[in-house]
């Protein structure tokens, strides 16, 4: 490898110029850091956390190449989560002269002439532990383990990976997301004892989404969050009614909701679908063949939201489907091209780039921490300064918390407590990461007995950013919606934070212009979130308490509150309303009606 290929010693600004995947002829200034400290100590085990699309692939191929260079060795084994990923390394390697075979089976036993390695996966690797070993021992070996979280998926992966690579001159870890939902050990990843006696991974280097987003070296995220009025009939007939995400405090009904709100057959997810696609016009004005991603739970429902945006755009999307044998090829189709939308269930995940996705929809039911990272990894990746991204979410807690705490940096943790809830009520504040590590999907309890979703409501919620919540609510199509919709397609972080509380402070200007004249003072221009969300729990744990003196369901309960007592959705209403329910519900507990 030459010093022309890759840069020269003088460093690139913190943001240069956009190259192929895998291939930036410069190094970042966060690159050439892990990169000189890696040379500096030369490790035979090396893990690098940095958040999806600051550009790992970028930095492993310079270790690769410099270690091919200077003789330390002489054949590259990379490891992926998928097939997909597979060629992607091979082509980012060949751009800068490292020849790998993505195509290498079990059964060959050998890589093709001309090529100094392989891409496999990490099932393939676990398939035949000892055919990599005897591969890893005939040379001079440095393993790349892409998103090696992966390696603690299985007991028998792991055990494969520590087999088949034990005997590597190097290794060299990568991932995005440096924790999972488990507490399996990761091979070849060091682990050290915190004060609470827990085991966590402890990260050779790690260049958080915080720091890459004061970098400019990925995009700041708009999470657009949509609640509405949900009604599903139970397993045993009975008919159930609640606002998505704050009537819901046990588990179930949040599940129940959820699942309800997905539902094609319902107008919520076409409205989300039909908001999305208008915040996607509005990013093209300035970014010309900016895409959007729809994240679906299931192939039934990737097909029904794939129909639902042929209506709402008059064009065919791309849909992925896991068991598509042309997904990779049609994944690559989609970003050489400028079609609008793809539809996928999880082949559109880590590690996958495609670059102008801009725009996104969460309409998935998996809510761990993990997947969460790596689909919204999907958006994060840019091209050019100012590019923004957005992505549409159910407003639902476990959601709502790990949005607002993307800048959070976590690593894996061993010897995690296991913490059951014990009354079954779900508390966002008390246990929300707790509920989220688990693989909590909305769709598992339903699978337990028959549910019939009826019919669904969309509602624009509010934005979240950079730990900030920004909104007052609004319909579907009203000038509240279209405040956030209508954001400029191109601005940095900064002008985002400003913009959207600018955006806030009209809307709460021309609330207060329609609403009559209090006689009380005026209230503050913008409201306490902290204030109205504790407000939010304490409702809600008051009406669980009468729906279980009672037998009410949650759902007619708040119902209830509100035709007495007046007033929106609990996710919209203010100080006041929720005082004036909490009332009410005192009232009913000691008997005066």
């Amino acid at each position: 490898m030459t010093e022309t290929l890759f840069g020269g010693p003088t460093l690139p600004p913190a943001y240069p110029e956009r190259a192929a995947w895998g291939t930036a002829p410069k190094l970042r200034a966060w690159q050439q850091e892990a990169l000189d400290l890696y040379l500096r100590n030369s490790p035979r085990d090396f893990l690098a956390v940095a958040t999806p699309g600051a550009g790992k692939t970028t930095f492993a191929l310079r270790v690769a190449s410099t270690l091919i260079d200077s003789g330390a060795v002489n054949r590259v084994t990379i490891v992926a989560p998928t097939d997909h990923l597979k060629r992607q390394w091979a082509d980012a390697a060949a751009k800068v002269g490292i020849a790998i075979d993505p195509n290498f089976k079990n059964s060959d036993g050998q890589h093709g002439r001309g090529f100094i390695g392989v891409a496999v996966t990490y099932a393939q690797v676990a398939s035949k532990p000892l055919l990599h070993r005897a591969k890893t021992e005939a040379a001079r070996t440095l393993v790349i383990l892409d998103e090696i979280h992966h390696g603690g998926e299985a007991l028998s992966w792991g055990d494969g990976l520590r087999e088949a690579f034990d005997p590597a001159v190097r290794r060299l870890s990568l991932t995005g997301t440096p924790f999972r939902s488990d507490t399996s050990p990761i091979p070849f990843v060091e682990y050290a004892q915190d004060r609470d006696g827990i085991r966590r991974s402890k990260a050779d280097y790690t260049y958080g989404y915080g720091n890459a987003l004061r970098d400019h070296v990925v995009r700041p995220v708009m999470f657009m969050a949509y609640s509405g009025q949900m009604r599903w009939r139970t397993s045993a007939g009975e008919e159930m009614a609640a606002s998505l995400g704050e009537a819901a405090v046990t588990k179930d009904i949040t599940s129940h909701a959820w699942r309800t709100a997905l539902n094609p057959a319902g107008e919520w997810i076409p409205a989300v679908l039909a908001g999305a696609d208008r915040r996607l016009s509005e990013v093209r004005r300035t970014v010309p063949d900016a895409g959007g991603l729809v994240i679906a739970t299931d192939h039934e429902d990737a097909r029904a939201y794939a129909g639902q945006l042929k209506r709402i755009t008059g064009e065919s999307p791309t849909v992925i489907l896991s068991d598509d044998a042309k997904a990779s090829s049609k994944i690559e189709e989609f970003t050489a091209s400028e079609k609008r939308w793809m539809v996928a269930v999880r082949m559109v995940s880590e590690g996958v780039d495609v670059p102008r996705l801009s725009v996104g929809v969460y309409a998935t039911s998996t809510s761990t921490p993990l997947f969460f990272a790596q689909a919204v990894g999907r958006f994060v990746r840019a091209r050019k300064r100012g590019e923004t991204a957005s992505v549409f979410l159910p407003s639902v807690p476990q959601l709502m918390a790990l949005a607002n705490s993307m800048e959070a940096e976590r690593d894996h943790a061993l010897d995690r407590p296991e913490k059951d809830d014990a009354d079954g009520l779900f508390n966002p504040e008390d246990s929300l990461m707790a509920e989220a590590n688990r693989e909590d999907k909305a769709s598992d309890s339903l699978t337990k007995g028959k549910f019939e979703a009826l019919d669904s409501q969309a509602s624009f919620d509010r934005v979240l950013f950079d730990g900030g919540e920004f909104g007052t609510g609004g319909e579907v199509g009203s000038d509240d919606e279209m405040d956030f919709l209508g954001i400029p397609g191109l601005l940095d972080a900064e002008q985002v934070g400003t913009l959207l509380r600018q955006r806030q402070h009209e809307q709460l200007n021309r609330k207060n212009r329609k609403a009559p004249a209090a006689a009380e003072s005026p209230a503050p221009a913008v409201p306490d979130h902290r204030m109205l969300m504790d407000l939010r729990n304490e409702l809600a744990k008051n009406v669980a308490a009468w729906s279980a003196r009672t037998g009410t369901p949650h759902g007619v309960v708040h119902t209830k509150l509100r035709t007495v007592c007046g007033g929106p959705p609990v996710a919209q209403a203010n100080e006041e309303q929720l005082q004036s329910r909490l009332r009410k519900l005192q009232d009913w507990f000691i008997g005066r009606k």
